[in-house]
């Protein structure tokens, strides 16, 4: 039996009355004042159609298979009814959540963290590559919910430092990528390990026969919520990348930045230290830039926003989770200075400009070895970037002088001139008119800094390879230990204790 857990006196809601309104479609849904709290926060404004579809019959515990491309809103579909469902009572892990990356891992348990603030519940990411006595440690302090890869689940199920016997929902995210990669018997052993009365929530864009077969294994009557495929990204968005070297990036990124001369932009890094480094060096560069991410105070952070939106800071370099909730209108470019790690991540990312009505640039900075991961998130979102050259120094000392003469175009059509008639008549008796013209260019031009940065290398992106079946015995991929007759593939066997336990990366 599924028991939703309700936390008595609560406190009064802190929503304004703005916030409420907003918000009434999620209210509508049965979603508690504590969540409305984090949702209102995190500036989710109406549920999308996969959320209101699945929200309610999870929330009344009901087994789900949800059928939708990424970018829809599927993380937050699964968990808010994850999050009503879990107590914030210390001592007990209530419900795991299986991704098929790391990156997506890291991800999920981020919002999931930020979805559950107000109520207090913790999700943790497990996966392989971290070092797992750092994971042990952090088990200790008892988190409501595991977000994991599977092989990771697996090392620590071995060691006794996860118990399934407890947990009460599991979700499979990216059901047919976690196929893909080579996870299905992983993911088998796992939902053995799981007691029968739990709840489980599946979610994949495809539903291949093996993701069929598995349902019918281990969900009870499930109810398939099926959301039509289609263009998930913002319309109004013309999608550009530029193929580079790691070196070459931010030298590009400021070249872009004289041709394009945006309004107001945001520049996405893939870590802290990225966000760091790259407005540090926007500002040696003579940019007006400001960096926002998860270390940041929020005092800080509102202070950075702030600026943002008034125009006092033209360029946000800022992290995808210290992004998410950023509602401010007039962004007119984005700069994926790193390649998101998932379609998801993109839809997010770009959909913070294109908005109301009006028309935005995303550019996505790709190199050679991650062209196949932008072929991913292409076939993903369903549009094609539109491949774009380096643009040259050249170009981007033509791109200020452009700006320059619009600049004095914009001002002789305002008028408002007649003062400065006079020593313009006074310049044009020493000087001829084009030479005058060329002068005033060049103090309107902002000259190109050619001032040397070099950015710590990031860690280049990586990309599991599919799994390959193993039939012999003894030990199969990613430690899992089995008899290689088929009537004995995917049982859970433990090592005996007297032999070195491995780790899963």
């Amino acid at each position: 039996m599924i028991i939703v857990h309700s936390i008595p006196g609560k406190p009064k809601s802190s929503i304004d009355n703005g916030g409420w309104s907003r918000l009434e479609k999620f209210k509508a849904l049965g979603i508690s004042d504590r969540i409305l709290q984090s949702l209102n926060t995190m500036g989710f404004e109406e549920p999308t159609p996969i959320q209101a579809q699945t929200i309610p019959p999870a929330m009344d515990g009901k087994d789900l298979i949800g059928q939708a491309q990424t970018g829809t809103g599927k993380t937050a579909a699964f968990g808010i009814p994850l999050i009503e469902k879990s107590s914030n009572k210390e001592g007990q892990l209530q419900a795991i959540v299986l991704t098929p990356t790391r990156e997506l891992a890291i991800q999920v348990a981020e919002e999931l963290n930020r979805i559950g603030n107000q109520a207090g519940v913790q999700s943790l990411p497990i996966y392989g590559g971290q070092d797992i006595v750092r994971q042990i440690r952090a088990l200790k302090k008892h988190p409501q919910i595991v977000v994991a890869t599977p092989g990771r689940l697996m090392d620590h199920m071995r060691r006794k430092t996860i118990r399934l016997g407890q947990i009460s929902i599991i979700v499979l995210d990216e059901a047919d990528e976690m196929l893909n990669m080579g996870f299905l018997e992983d993911i088998e052993t796992i939902l053995q390990e799981t007691p029968d009365t739990r709840q489980t929530l599946l979610f994949s864009a495809t539903m291949p026969r093996p993701i069929q077969t598995l349902a019918q294994r281990f969900m009870k009557d499930p109810e398939l919520i099926k959301i039509q495929a289609k263009e998930v990204t913002i319309p109004l968005v013309e999608q550009q990348y530029v193929e580079m070297q790691e070196r070459q990036k931010f030298d590009v990124l400021s070249r872009l930045l004289d041709i394009q001369s945006p309004e107001r932009s945001i520049v996405f890094g893939r870590t802290k230290r990225r966000v760091d480094e790259l407005s540090e060096a926007l500002k040696k560069r003579g940019y007006s830039a400001e960096g926002i991410h998860g270390d940041l105070t929020q005092g800080k952070r509102d202070s950075v926003i702030r600026q943002f939106r008034e125009g006092t800071v033209e360029i946000l370099v800022a992290t995808d989770v210290a992004a998410r909730g950023l509602d401010i209108s007039g962004v007119t470019h984005v700069y994926n200075f790193d390649i998101p790690q998932d379609p998801e991540g993109y839809v997010h990312r770009i959909g913070r400009t294109g908005r109301a009505g009006q028309t935005g640039v995303a550019v996505t900075f790709i190199t050679p070895r991650e062209i196949d991961h932008l072929r991913t998130i292409e076939r993903s979102t369903r549009r094609k970037m539109l491949r774009m050259s380096i643009p040259t120094v050249t170009e981007a000392r033509e791109g200020q002088q452009r700006l320059a003469m619009d600049k004095l175009l914009r001002v002789v059509q305002e008028g408002r001139i007649d003062p400065y008639k006079t020593r313009a008549e006074e310049l044009l008796n020493e000087e001829d008119s084009v030479s005058l013209l060329a002068a005033a260019l060049k103090l309107l031009t902002k000259e190109t800094n050619n001032l040397t940065i070099q950015l710590t290398p990031e860690s280049p992106l990586r990309v599991r390879k599919p799994f390959q079946k193993k039939t012999h015995k003894g030990t199969g991929n990613r430690g899992r230990v089995y008899a290689g007759d088929k009537n004995n593939r995917g049982k859970f066997n433990p090592p005996p204790r007297n032999l070195p336990q491995q780790t899963l990366h």
